[in-house]
């Protein structure tokens, strides 16, 4: 019997899920002619949400996702390259 076991996580859908609505504030603050990752960055630390625009809804989109997912899903990533 030579069963293959699938491994399954957890964190695939919601990384995903979080990088969808990170680009999409990303991109937002970007046409807005702010540095994007200076302004996640303020954000991410101080969790002050006027760090992000309000433009195309990015606010409302960027405090949907809890911070420490945020913050988990972004050590993940990086550290999987």
């Amino acid at each position: 019997m030579a069963d293959k076991t699938a491994i399954f996580s957890i964190y695939d859908d919601r990384d995903e899920q979080i990088r969808a609505a990170v680009q999409e504030v990303y991109d937002a603050l970007k046409e807005k002619g702010y540095n994007p990752i200076n302004q996640l960055v303020g954000y991410i630390l101080s969790e002050d949400p006027t760090y992000i625009t309000t433009y195309k809804n990015a606010r409302s989109i960027i405090r949907k996702v809890d911070r420490d997912d945020l913050l988990q899903s972004l050590l993940r990533n990086y550290l999987e390259l």
